[in-house]
């Protein structure tokens, strides 16, 4: 019998009294209908995190010419490699990042957040209520990557559905259609990248795409068209996804647990301590796989070569070893070592801009909607893996 049905409402609407059950019982549960065995412990998903026998091994999605452009973006992805080629991607990637984006998008980013929240507010006026997902959290994320990569204005729009549409794949027992539609935005996000990495040949600016075409290895290495390509829908797929659910799932624990949202209201101080907060009480990411190259034992558990085990960071983060009081909502918490980020070498890469980001629409809410609360009860998305609201209708 498998621990959890992945697909039933009710352990959607709130899986966290199921992983503390399966946490009591043991550190590692085989799933079968999901095939992989699932570390439940802060201890145990850290391991798997850190093995060095346990990668990411990309398996191309099949019928592999069916999914010739998904295929494509996984297969050159940094996050979907292993040494030596990953260490080299990294490498690139991160020499092109540490040319001051992150640190050049800070005030742009408060801006902005300020200016989406004005505009929540101003529909809450005009209407009574107003949706914080459609107006903030979603715009967001996905305005901050633009400017990052240097997608023109009139493009933008182009990017949430094409992102949308790609993460379904991580999915377990995806509809056909939902693949068919994945593979058609990847094919479509692949042709306007290499057409903007060929205008950013030609025309370089101020933006990352442009970095990442300069960008060369003390040994000469350069990232190949199809890499570049890749790590450009890693940034926006990875930083969008997780930034809107963060936002989306943060504010509503915050609407649950009024005395939490008045002390941010209060005290802006607290602001970066609540941003590890929210990651880590309603994980956007409750699942993050590996596979064994060889023989590996994590908490009593073998895994065998070829075999998955994945990290439940939705348990992890509840975990009574780790966190105090770990059902609580505490946005001043200090001993914090969620696993929102990953760990190891497969570390996000884009930590420090998605901080940046939850910090400043929360700032944003906190100063310009103190008295905010829900106007209805959202409806939580039916995906197990990406967590996440439908929508969240706020009033004041």
């Amino acid at each position: 019998m498998a621990p959890f049905d992945q697909h039933d409402p009710a352990f959607i609407a709130d899986p966290y009294p199921v992983f503390a059950a399966l946490r009591a019982e043991a550190e590692v549960h085989w799933h079968e209908e999901m095939g992989v065995a699932l570390a439940v412990s802060h201890a145990a998903s850290s391991a798997v995190l850190r093995h060095r026998s346990l990668g990411r091994l990309w398996t191309d999605a099949k019928p592999v010419e069916q999914f010739t452009s998904f295929n494509l973006l996984h297969r050159n992805s940094l996050l979907e490699n292993e040494p030596p080629t990953h260490g080299r991607l990294r490498r690139l990637v991160a020499a092109a990042f540490g040319r001051g984006h992150v640190e050049r998008l800070r005030p742009w980013i408060t801006e902005l957040a300020d200016r989406l929240v004005d505009g929540l507010v101003a529909a809450i006026e005009a209407e009574g209520q107003a949706d914080l997902l459609s107006h903030v959290a979603a715009p967001l994320p996905v305005e901050v990557i633009a400017e990052l990569l240097g997608v023109p204005a009139a493009d933008r729009p182009l990017l949430q559905p094409w992102s949308n549409a790609i993460v379904k794949m991580y999915e377990y027992d995806l509809a056909p259609e939902k693949k068919a539609a994945a593979e058609r935005a990847a094919a479509e996000f692949v042709g306007y990248l290499r057409d903007l990495v060929s205008l950013r040949r030609e025309t370089p600016g101020d933006d990352l795409v442009s970095d990442l075409v300069a960008v060369t290895g003390t040994d000469g290495a350069k990232l190949t068209e199809d890499e570049l390509v890749a790590t450009a829908v890693l940034l926006l797929m990875a930083g969008h996804e997780a930034t809107v659910n963060v936002i989306g799932n943060g504010v509503n624990a915050l609407m649950a647990h009024r005395e939490q949202w008045q002390r941010l209201v209060a005290d802006q101080s607290l602001l970066s301590t609540a941003v590890e907060e929210l990651i880590r009480y309603d994980s956007p990411l409750q699942l993050f796989e590996r596979t064994a190259t060889a023989p590996v034992e994590i908490a009593g558990f073998h895994v065998e070569p070829g075999q998955k085990i994945a990290a439940l960071l939705g348990a992890a983060a509840r975990d009574p070893e780790v966190f105090a009081d770990p059902d609580a909502l505490d946005v001043s918490r200090t001993s914090n070592p969620h696993l929102g980020f990953g760990m190891g070498i497969h570390y996000c890469l884009g930590a420090p801009l998605a901080r940046i980001e939850v910090q400043a629409a929360l700032s944003a809410l906190t100063r310009k909607l103190p008295t905010a609360r829900l106007a209805a009860e959202p409806r939580r998305r039916a995906e197990f893996v990406l967590r996440g609201l439908h929508e969240l209708p706020l009033t004041s």
